[in-house]
């Protein structure tokens, strides 16, 4: 090329002479000389190219690091916002600067009838853009966000000032909610005249979707939570899926829907940013497909928000009622149903399942967690699949089943009495095959994926809270014993025969559990009316003539020892007049049920004395071993625990724990270590009159008459004992699984039979092995030689 066809080019394009751009100033119809030449010496690409590598030079090395050099050193959100403006004005000024540039270009190429393809652009405006934005992309600020988000994040509080959207601001204030600023000196207008200038630069110039595109999504998403937040903060009773749906929630001061709070302040302010886009169709339905995405994200803000609540919708419920009803919504319209089981099962986990929760919270919680989660999912897979850990909890507290009955059986305010009064039995056979019901065929749904196959939808469905709580264990044995035991307690514990609240709670267990498994409970009823009507007869009728020859009443509870549950062991020397009465008692009811005797259980029951001393006469009702202890103070004015407890034949440690009783009665004083005398006198001198007091003894520790059930099931266990001595003598050693074997056919047979499982034997065995009643070797088991 040579210069005087380089100097014509030049002439035609300025820039390329080192002029800088923005001088370029042919008018539409002149300047076409250099257009010829070009186009007859074929330069119209190099020019192109030469012209689009100088401009990228220019971006590269002094517009982008001008601009990006603004983010840097934001001091405050304000400071923020102007630094986003200036820097969108400077950049706006400098890359217009080209844009005359590349309509030249874009004329030559058509002059020339050149038509090609630069950085995926048919027309040089196009390209021009792609070198705008890819430019600054490549030099990417770390702070960018921060700024972006300033701008916007003003701009968006001040779209949605009352004031500026129409609403109502209280006259008291004297502070602007959009710019913070006094109302005298509001700024709202200027802020919000610059956030569309600031736009508009951005459309033009196509990079307002990849500057602030990210920024934007995150801060509607932001404000969407907020909203959700404090619609439905720890508020349980009230339903906000019409909120969701019908959109009604309370925004500023009145009220708006929720729908009109997406299309008027999120979408509206929306379409103010792409308010200047050259495509307003595209834009407006690319606004519409993006309040769906909004709308999806609010359903899962909600359910998010709902399922960290869970815990305390669950203690809430029934009164929370409502918010499970809108989750039980909001999980079949997200995917968050797996979120839900592993959060909640987690919580369950944290909250509930250790030491410092006891065991009636637990029962209540999971009580109130079964009535939740079959609201929430009526196909009970959730239920089955949450409270799982709860259910191995609960089987592992040793006082679980105890609380169940007493909560089934307490007169006072209890869910669970409710539930045994309330609910029918559902006399469904587990065993038998289940078909669903073929009238509701179209409405059937399958199991959701994570059902257990194993399980039917109406076996999972058909179980009550009760019948969950008593299959904790795996079956109603353990539950129906402990009932027993409970029941034994508190028959005992009663002064009055009065058995008809008892009888209630039976009878409706029996609907629950089978007339099989209670019927020794009946039995223990029907003992206490007996004694009843027994110890009416004996006193009333004057062939037997107890009155004259006691010289104070006896009555008795005449217990049926088969049908009851084992007592604990404790020994008690009566004195020798109480001894006697029994003696006359029994003869009595010797003459009235001839082969029948009794075997008295002396430290049960209730003793009711008179206490006479120097200023008072005390009138209390006590258990035998209290009644015992301060009948020998009349004997002696001193004992020591030890001659007491000689006397007695009680545990000197027991013996303790009784006197302390006396002690806090004001009647034994601890003068010395052990040693314990009588006081007659008041403290503080002797009364003037006489006093009579009526008092009831209440033992601190209540400790249960009745053997615990591990005790019991150890002397059920012995049971075996025998049989397996009688087996090792003569097989001489044997197996764990021999030794199950032979014991199932001969030992677990008859009404009295004891159920045994391998583990259980294993530990049996194996204590044995430890007291060195049986030796294990190689796997058999065999006798010591002796």
């Amino acid at each position: 090329m040579t210069n005087l066809i380089w100097s014509k080019v030049c002439f035609t394009f300025p820039f390329l002479d080192g002029k800088g751009f923005g001088t370029e100033t042919m008018e539409e119809e002149g300047g076409y000389e250099g257009f010829d030449l070009i186009k007859q010496e074929n330069l119209c690409t190099f020019i192109e190219e030469l012209a689009i590598n100088l401009i990228e030079n220019e971006m590269r090395e002094k517009i982008a690091p001008e601009f990006w050099k603004n983010f840097n050193n934001r001091d405050n959100e304000v400071d923020g916002f102007n630094k986003f403006k200036t820097a969108v004005r400077d950049l706006y000024n400098s890359v217009t600067l080209f844009l005359p540039v590349f309509r030249k270009l874009e004329r030559l190429r058509d002059y020339c009838g050149v038509r090609k393809v630069t950085y995926g652009e048919e027309t040089l405006y196009g390209t021009f853009k792609v070198i705008v934005g890819a430019t600054l992309h490549s030099q990417l600020s770390l702070g960018h966000k921060v700024v972006t988000e300033d701008f916007y994040r003003i701009a968006f509080k001040v779209f949605c000032n009352p004031e500026k959207s129409g609403g109502d601001q209280d006259e008291d204030e004297v502070q602007c909610g959009g710019c913070s600023q006094e109302l005298e000196q509001c700024h709202c207008d200027e802020i919000m005249a610059t956030f569309n200038e600031t736009n508009r630069k951005l459309i033009e110039l196509d990079i307002l979707e990849k500057l602030a595109g990210d920024v934007i999504t995150a801060l509607i998403h932001v404000r969407i939570e907020n909203r959700v937040q404090e619609m439905c903060n720890a508020s349980f009773s009230c339903s906000y899926i019409s909120s969701l749906e019908n959109y009604s929630i309370s925004f500023s001061n009145e009220t708006l829907l929720l729908s009109q709070w997406l299309d008027t302040v999120v979408l509206g302010w929306l379409s103010k940013v792409y308010m200047y886009s050259p495509a307003q169709d595209i834009t407006h339905q690319a606004i519409n497909k993006f309040k769906q995405k909004l709308l999806h994200h609010l359903y899962e803000t909600y359910t998010c928000t709902r399922i960290d609540q869970m815990f305390n919708i669950i203690i809430e419920y029934p009164d929370s009622q409502p918010a499970v009803e809108d989750l039980r919504v909001c999980v079949q319209k997200t995917d968050l149903r797996g979120y839900l089981t592993r959060k909640l099962e987690q919580t369950l986990v944290t909250k509930l399942l250790h030491q410092g929760v006891n065991t009636p919270d637990v029962l209540t919680a999971y009580v109130a967690a079964v009535k939740t989660l079959r609201q929430l999912d009526p196909t009970g897979v959730l239920l089955d699949t949450v409270t799982q850990p709860v259910r191995k909890y609960l089987r592992n507290r040793h006082d679980t089943v105890r609380c169940v009955v007493t909560a089934l059986t307490d007169e006072g305010p209890s869910e669970l009495a409710d539930e045994l009064v309330r609910c029918q039995v559902q006399n469904v056979d587990e065993n038998s095959p289940l078909e669903d019901d073929i009238d509701n065929w179209e409405s059937w749904e399958p199991d959701p994926m994570d059902a257990d196959p194993s399980k039917t939808a109406k076996s999972r469905q058909s179980s009550d809270i009760i019948s969950m709580l008593a299959n904790v264990y795996g079956s109603k044995e353990t539950f129906v014993t402990e009932y027993r035991t409970l029941l034994a307690d508190r028959l005992l514990s009663s002064i009055s025969y009065n058995t008809e609240k008892e009888l209630r709670y039976l009878e409706l267990l029996k609907l629950r559990f089978g007339e099989g498994h209670l019927h020794y409970c009946e039995v223990m009823l029907k003992d206490i009316y007996d004694s009843k009507r027994i110890n009416g007869h004996l006193t009333s009728d004057l062939n037997f003539d107890l009155i004259r020859k006691q010289e104070f009443p006896t009555t008795a509870l005449i217990l049926s020892a088969q049908f009851w549950p084992a007592f604990k062991e404790e020994t008690l020397e009566l004195p020798q007049i109480v001894k006697d009465h029994f003696q006359i008692y029994t003869e009595a009811f010797e003459m009235l049920k001839g082969n029948r005797t009794l075997n008295w259980k002396p430290h049960l029951g209730f003793v009711t004395i008179d206490i006479e001393l120097k200023d008072r006469k005390i009138s209390l009702s006590v258990s035998p071993i209290h009644a015992t202890i301060i009948w020998h103070f009349q004997e002696r004015l001193e004992w020591t625990i030890e001659d007491l407890s000689h006397q007695m034949q009680v545990p000197a440690t027991v013996l303790r724990r009784k006197i302390a009783f006396w002690q806090s009665q004001g009647l034994l004083r601890e003068v010395s270590t052990d040693m314990f005398v009588l006081v007659e006198d008041t403290p503080g001198g002797r009364c003037k009159d006489s006093m009579t007091v009526d008092m009831s003894c209440e033992d601190e520790e209540s400790d249960s008459p009745m053997a615990s059930a591990h005790d019991q099931r150890e002397e059920e266990l012995q049971v075996f004992w025998s049989y397996i001595v009688g087996m090792l003598t003569n097989l001489d050693s044997m197996p764990l699984d021999r030794i199950h074997q032979m014991l199932k056919m001969f030992a677990s047979q008859g009404p009295m039979s004891v159920e045994c499982n391998v583990q259980e034997l294993r530990h049996f065995l194996d204590r044995k092995v430890r007291e060195h009643k049986l030796l294990f070797s190689g796997g058999l088991y065999r006798l010591p030689k002796t």
